[in-house]
């Protein structure tokens, strides 16, 4: 009647949206009430994929990301990867300078005692090695908040300026 096949016909009936034994008049509203649903959008296709749920997620995604453009504009936000690059970078500019503090220490100071200099370099190595644990923590808890996450949503960190070590 509507030009299905049979193999079409026992698949509506199996999916419940003919009844065996009805009218051709109940099977023709019930299919096109199915036809007018799919096109509609209210029900998921053979593919199992709903178009109102695709249209929400991907409203979602979009707000997410202009969620993130408006943080980056702000200078509220930046991507975890760069601010391990210049976490990083900080820090070995940091070891750096330490490293070069015994060698200066021995031409402005010549008579400094070696004990002094030892105590000086023990605390600079211990606010060095702090630093370096500091932004490895911080990096580390942020990449696992992230996973534990389904992507950057309402609950996911943000960084900011005083994020920073």
């Amino acid at each position: 009647m509507v030009g299905v096949s049979e193999a079409r016909v026992s698949q509506l009936i199996s999916d419940g949206v003919m009844v065996r034994g009805d009218t051709a008049h109940a099977w023709l509203v019930g299919y096109c009430e199915r036809l007018r649903d799919q096109a509609a959008g209210r029900l998921g296709d053979s593919l199992g994929l709903d178009l109102v749920q695709e249209r929400a997620a991907l409203a979602r995604e979009q707000r997410i990301g202009q969620e993130i453009k408006n943080a980056v504009a702000r200078k509220e936000y930046a991507p975890v990867g760069l601010l391990a690059d210049v976490l990083g970078q900080a820090g070995s500019a940091v070891v750096d300078c330490f490293e070069q503090l015994e060698g200066l220490l021995k031409k402005a100071c010549p008579d400094l005692p070696d004990e002094a200099k030892t105590t000086v370099m023990a605390v600079l190595a211990k606010a060095r090695n702090q630093w370096i644990a500091g932004t490895d923590r911080l990096v580390s808890d942020a990449i696992d908040a992230l996973a534990q996450d389904d992507g950057l949503g309402d609950d996911a960190p943000a960084f900011t300026e005083s994020d920073a070590p």
